[in-house]
């Protein structure tokens, strides 16, 4: 139960609570209506000026639609006027671009097409709104005269400032002096900036709105008149160059080093022209460098013209591949690209056929050349294939997205040398075996035959050419091998070819040496030939290339000169034989000899005597050119001789058998090795 001091107390705060609230209602009451009398003072006020808003607007918007109506009228107006001005111009297009349309585009291009873009929207114009009008028919007409004076000015430009590239240039372009450390990377400006610009802007207009293709005939028309001239200048300098100094100056480098030339003919060692120096070499000096072969004659080759123009055309060769490059790069900023290729093709068409015919003219050259039996012929060839395969990669590069018929012309050319080089090389070994035995074609001293020198200088050369010479021989098998030969395959084929040369070379010279009726002569002319065959393989490389299939190659020549040499040396055992003790009974000294003894002493000497002089005489005209197989033939000889001549005078220095000694004891050791020692020299 609540105490009644709390209950007290808590009802007097519930009274001044409830006090409070309704104090606090009566506040409220007071404020609604106020706010009440507020509002509807508000509501009156803005009842009144809706009212006057809507008077306002019906007063204003008849107004603002008369006055837009008016606008509308007044724009029409200034819009069909607009138009009229410009219908009225297409009128006057004609005559307005008259004068600029006949003195054409030249020096005021961006004008003329300006020109010409306004009649191109007045023929669009009357095409699309009065098609019947005559005005029509004269701005068309105005418009292709436009157009072709457009190309015309194609045409001058290109054919004005489309001039061969300097030689000297190209000479550049295709490789300076190695020497050069530093060498300025050489580039092409065919037309002047502003004229190129002007080309490439009337190209661009002729496309697009000229609806016209024929200035790109035009243009490879032109472009490959002038890339043909260019080469052909080049050619002709390189033979102008070569006739009066032998070497081809560019004076672009000329400030670097002073006297230098820039470009120098190609290393071509396989050429006809060293073959005849080393063949004069050869028949004028033996291999000691002493005076020997006298009837070795050179190969009947070219003169020098036929080496400026094998090295013309590898130079043609390299010219054409960068200036194709240099045209190509030009003709990618003037040509559409859809048409690039195309044209490309047409434009490098009659170039390349003048070099492919070229290349055909030197293959059916040596063709004939063949057919005569001059098989050094085919040594120009080398060169030439040899570059064109380096060359091919760049071919190939250049003419990506021509014409099959034209990707395949070098590869042609490639595969018909490859085919007459590969038939001279078997027709030259053929020919060695088959040389016939003529009496009065064999020296007569029995030195080096022509065949000989003539063989080995053929496969010297094709040192300088193993990969080419190799290929020629792999393009012609039929094997499964040789369909994806490789360098170590056709470097076998090569070695397999000069073995197979060489065995030919052996066979015929067993043959020519049984000409002679001296047996002595034809073991020396065996003895030079051999010997000279293997000096020469040991001198080039070509022993190590023999080495690829013939390991004993050397040791072999060696075996066949030393049986030579011992065959030479047989013949003089009837000499020996004089000097020997056989079927001689023994003779003491004082003892008195019978007569028929003393005959037969006097026999011997006589025998000696007579036959040294016999072979002297005849031996002396013999020749060996290789001086140490020469001394080491006299030496070997000395010995033989002298050992046994001593100690024959020995036995018979106290024998009285002549009245007359210095009859017999005709020549003394000393002599009898002075004699020998004149053995092959001519000179003697």
């Amino acid at each position: 139960m609540i105490p009644t001091q709390d209950a007290s107390a808590r009802k007097t705060e519930i009274d001044e609570k409830l006090k409070q609230e309704q104090d606090t209602l009566s506040f409220i009451r007071e404020n609604l209506e106020k706010s009440d009398q507020l509002t509807k003072g508000m509501v009156s006020i803005l009842s009144s000026f809706e009212s006057r808003l809507m008077q306002l607007e019906n007063s204003i918007i008849p107004v603002h639609k008369q006055t837009e109506n008016l606008q509308r009228l007044q724009d029409n107006v200034d819009k069909t006027l607009s138009c009229m001005d410009h219908v009225i111009s297409y009128y006057h297009v004609a005559k307005d671009t008259d004068k600029i349309i006949k003195e054409g585009p030249s020096g005021r291009l961006d004008e003329y097409l300006a020109c010409i873009a306004k009649i191109q929207k007045a023929v669009e114009y009357f095409q699309d709104n009065n098609p019947d009008s005559p005005e029509l028919n004269t701005v068309k007409a105005r418009f292709e005269k436009g157009k072709e004076l457009l190309e015309a000015e194609f045409h001058s430009l290109l054919t004005r400032y489309s001039k061969p590239v300097p030689p000297i240039l190209i000479l550049d372009l295709i490789g300076g002096d190695d020497e050069l450390e530093t060498q300025e990377e050489v580039t092409l400006d065919h037309l002047p900036e502003s004229v190129l610009q002007d080309v490439i802007c009337i190209s661009s207009w002729l496309v697009e709105y000229g609806r016209n293709q024929d200035f790109m005939s035009v243009y490879f028309q032109i472009r490959s008149s002038q890339l043909d001239r260019s080469l052909k200048s080049l050619k002709e300098h390189f033979r102008k160059s070569s006739a009066s100094s032998g070497v081809l100056y560019s004076p672009a480098v000329q400030n670097k080093r002073k006297d230098t030339p820039t470009k120098k003919p190609p290393k071509r060692p396989g050429t006809i022209r060293k073959a005849q120096n080393l063949l004069k070499q050869y028949s004028q000096h033996g291999l000691d460098g002493k005076k020997g072969g006298s009837n070795l004659t050179p190969m009947e080759g070219k003169d020098d013209v036929l080496d400026i123009e094998i090295d013309s055309y590898i130079h043609c060769i390299s010219a054409f591949v960068k200036l194709a490059q240099s045209e190509y790069q030009l003709l990618t900023d003037i040509i559409p690209e859809h048409h690039q290729k195309k044209t490309f093709d047409s434009l490098i068409q009659e170039a390349l056929d003048n070099l492919m015919l070229e290349g055909d003219n030197i293959v059916s050259a040596a063709r004939r050349a063949i057919m005569r039996h001059d098989y050094s012929a085919v040594l120009t060839i080398f060169p030439i294939l040899k570059h064109l395969k380096q060359t091919k990669p760049e071919f190939d590069q250049v003419l990506q997205g021509t014409a099959a018929s034209t990707k395949n012309k070098l590869p042609s050319l490639i595969t018909s040398m490859e085919a007459i080089g590969a038939k001279a090389l078997e027709e030259f070994a053929d020919s060695i075996k088959n040389d016939p035995d003529k009496e009065y074609n064999m020296p007569k001293d029995g030195t080096v035959h022509e065949l000989t020198s003539n063989a080995i200088l053929f496969l010297q050369q094709l040192l300088d050419f193993q990969e080419t010479a190799g290929a020629m021989l792999a393009s012609q098998e039929t094997s499964s091998s040789a369909s994806s030969y490789s360098s170590e395959f056709s470097r076998r084929l090569l070695s397999t070819y000069i073995c197979k040369v060489l065995g030919n070379l052996q066979l015929n010279l067993l043959s020519k040496s049984k000409v002679y009726e001296d047996t002595a002569l034809s073991a020396i002319f065996l003895h030079n030939n051999y010997n000279y065959t293997l000096k020469s393989l040991e001198k080039s490389e070509l022993i190590q290339l023999v080495s690829v299939t013939q390991r004993k190659a050397e040791t072999q020549y060696r075996e066949l000169i030393e049986q030579q040499i011992q065959s030479y040396q047989r013949s003089w055992l009837k000499v020996i034989e004089y000097i020997t003790d056989r079927n001689m009974p023994v003779f003491q000294p004082g003892a008195k000899l019978k007569d028929k003894e003393r005959q037969m002493i006097k026999d011997k000497f006589k025998g000696f005597n007579d036959g040294l002089e016999e072979l002297c005489k005849i031996q002396k005209v013999w020749a060996i050119p290789d001086k140490d197989q020469r001394d080491a033939i006299r030496q070997a000889q000395k010995r033989m001789i002298t050992q046994a001549y001593r100690a024959f005078l020995q036995r018979y220095t106290n024998i009285s058998f002549t009245k007359n000694p210095e009859k017999y004891y005709k020549y003394r050791p000393e002599q009898v090795e002075a004699m020998i020692e004149r053995l092959f020299d001519t000179s003697a």
